[in-house]
């Protein structure tokens, strides 16, 4: 399986000076690249998001190398209490929230449907909706208070065109994202707070790698570029979307996959 050589942090042409911005499921994969992207963008204040300690604080390290403040908040994005508490910490620390990249997601053990339970059902929407849902309910209070923000959600190929047979769930729970995503947008744009998506393809990630592909190369080969994405590829997309160089873009799906939904 060819893949691009994993690419170094460094100056970010998407400039977020002083800005703070928030990560959730931040500590591995497309959250962590997205962590460290910010920093190197200026971003004054990065702070993690998620459910596992050790990574969260390890990507919060790595901020703080890179120039900005950073702390993890350990946080179940499906609970709303967790939630509030995430975004209350935010401001008690920070005193605001410019730009929020809800990436945090997950994916069912790939199955026909009749074979999925009806708890798997409930996780997976939990995951990628409601917990979609209560990030929003809770960062655009703040954001519209400023008259700014940009928030960017993680969604997926999956959710345009399905390319995962087993995985219905998860696309079905993308397309829903991307749809909230949307009437959020036109909601909120009017109070100066521009909300988008980013749909990443095939990247390596830990998602990707226990997805239950047989062979990772058959699909790389299958792709426009003939490789397979990295998380810091989707970052430089995210860092784009979050900064005022996409100041005129609201209510978008941004496609980082490596031509597949071209094809």
């Amino acid at each position: 399986m060819e893949t691009m050589p994993k690419k170094e942090c460094s100056a970010s042409p998407y400039d977020m000076t002083g800005q703070v911005a928030l990560v959730t499921g931040g500590g591995s994969g497309i959250g962590r690249a997205a962590a460290i992207r910010m920093a190197h963008a200026g971003a004054s204040a990065v702070v993690i998001a998620g459910r596992r300690q050790a990574e969260g604080e390890a990507v919060a390290a790595e901020c703080r190398a890179a120039g900005a403040q950073s702390l993890y908040v350990q946080t179940d994005v499906t609970r709303e209490d967790d939630v509030q508490r995430l975004i209350d910490t935010v401001l008690a620390q920070f005193g605001r929230l410019d730009a929020a990249f809800n990436n945090a997601g997950r994916q069912e053990r790939r199955a026909s449907l009749h074979a999925q339970a009806s708890d798997v059902y409930d996780a997976i929407f939990d995951a990628n909706v409601r917990a979609v849902f209560l990030c929003l309910k809770y960062q655009l209070p703040p954001m519209v208070a400023r008259g700014s923000g940009s928030i960017v959600i993680n969604t997926s190929v999956s959710g345009v065109r399905n390319p995962n047979p087993g995985l219905a769930l998860y696309s079905a729970s993308k397309a829903a994202t991307i749809s909230l995503m949307r009437s959020a947008a036109m909601e909120y744009a009017p109070h100066g707070v521009r909300i988008n998506a980013i749909a990443p393809g095939r990247v390596v990630t830990d998602m990707m790698l226990s997805s239950g592909i047989a062979d990772m190369s058959a699909v790389a080969a299958g792709l426009p570029l003939r490789r397979m994405g990295q998380p810091e590829e989707v970052a430089e997309a995210v860092s784009w979307l979050l900064s005022g160089a996409s100041s005129y873009v609201v209510g978008h799906v941004l496609a980082a996959d490596g031509g597949f939904l071209a094809s």
